[in-house]
């Protein structure tokens, strides 16, 4: 029995000897006309492999999409160019110091010291720029401007884009509702193409009575102006160098640089940005700047629109209003004439109708004026150049 077992257990072998003429040695032409396919079937695997890879490296990105604003922090180290960050107050003492840990954070991070903090102290009453003092006694790059008197927002704007330096500024306000940490995404939109970027609250932690009219507000604007935004009246935005050396800020014209800038040819988007509630202090704002803002809006339309050619905007208000007193006087004299009826009857028509065609002379009288004094000024015209080549 162990015999037998020994010769069954023996029994495969002759089976593999057959498979030793199948690969023969001496011809070698075989070998090589199959190592091309090996060769193929190589580059297939690695370019299989490499494809493994990659769709496993594009994975992280769609994590960074979820998480808000994480999505540019991979990005963050590839900002080119300094940063100035304009932040105009009046008595925000509590928060400037938390918010100036904030912006040293994720400054250092995108910015690596290329960076300033302007502080314009708009008049504050209570110890703002004793606290500012401080903070610049442990880190030089935040600096401050300190008014003798309250001048208003538009002003402290004006007087730090003339103070920035950095290729990038981004203004925001003192009062910890705007987020520091969206400044890296604001940035890389910028480093898009465009020139300027406007935030966008879309989740508000303001009562009703200041969200409604801000609405409203918005809406109007964006019609009137014909730049679609949202939120005009966020602080949070990113500009280019030359957008704030370019646009003029004066009087109570600050909510509208988005419309100034798309009016001078700049390239203006949106970013919904994060709003945070009030920790400290109270608003600085009342119902009665909206009033004024509208106010603003026809100064800002007239003055960006019919500054060079006043007589396009006088010249067609008044012929409207000569058209109109000339039509009702016409309309008079003919049923004079043709129904004998005195003017006597109707003399309210009358005056109407040559108070109407005065008022449209004088129109097209200060129309023409307007383009006089124009006239004189050619050599003090600016134009937005966007660049030379030469």
């Amino acid at each position: 029995m162990s015999e037998e077992n020994d010769r069954s257990r023996q029994q495969p072998a002759p089976r593999r000897q057959p498979q030793e003429p199948r690969q023969p040695q001496e011809p070698r032409q075989p070998q090589q006309a199959s190592q091309p396919q090996q060769q193929r079937q190589d580059t297939s695997q690695g370019s299989n492999r490499r494809q493994g890879q990659q769709q496993r490296r594009s994975h992280p990105p769609r994590r960074f999409e979820r998480r808000g604003p994480e999505i540019h922090r991979q990005a963050h180290n590839r900002i080119a160019g300094s940063i100035s960050v304009v932040v105009p107050l009046l008595n925000e003492e509590e928060s400037l110091v938390e918010l100036s840990k904030q912006l040293e954070t994720v400054l250092e991070r995108i910015a690596r010291g290329r960076y300033e903090v302007i502080f314009i102290d708009d008049g504050s009453t209570d110890s703002s720029y004793s606290v500012i003092q401080g903070i610049n006694a442990s880190n030089p790059r935040f600096k401050a401007i300190r008014f003798r008197t309250n001048h208003g927002k538009s002003a402290a704007l004006a007087v730090g884009f003339a103070e920035a330096t950095g290729d990038f500024v981004i203004t925001m306000d003192a009062d910890l509702q705007d987020d520091p940490n969206e400044i890296p995404g604001m940035i890389a939109k910028l480093e898009e193409g465009y020139d300027l970027v406007s935030g966008w609250k879309r989740k508000r932690y303001d009562p009703w009575h200041k969200t409604f009219p801000s609405k409203l507000f918005n809406a109007v604007t964006s019609k009137m102006s014909g730049l679609k935004l949202h939120d005009f009246n966020c602080g949070l935005k990113a500009y280019r160098g030359d957008v704030v050396k370019t646009v003029q800020v004066y009087g109570e014209m600050h909510r509208y640089i988005p419309a100034l800038a798309h009016w001078e040819g700049f390239r203006v988007t949106e970013m919904p940005v994060q709003h945070r509630a009030r920790q400290f202090g109270v608003s600085k704002f009342g119902m009665s700047r909206f009033l004024k803002g509208y106010l603003d809006l026809l100064t800002v339309m007239f003055t960006t629109r019919y500054v060079k050619r006043p007589l396009h905007f006088f010249g067609a208000l008044g012929t409207l209003f000569a058209l109109i007193g000339f039509s009702v006087d016409m309309y008079l004299a003919i049923e004079k004439w043709a129904f004998d009826i005195p003017l006597s009857q109707r003399p309210y028509s009358l005056l109407f109708g040559i108070a109407m065609i005065i008022v449209g002379v004088q129109l097209i009288s200060i129309g023409l004026i307007g383009e006089l004094i124009v006239k004189n000024n050619l050599s003090e015209q600016r134009f937005s150049i966007r660049e030379r080549l030469s």
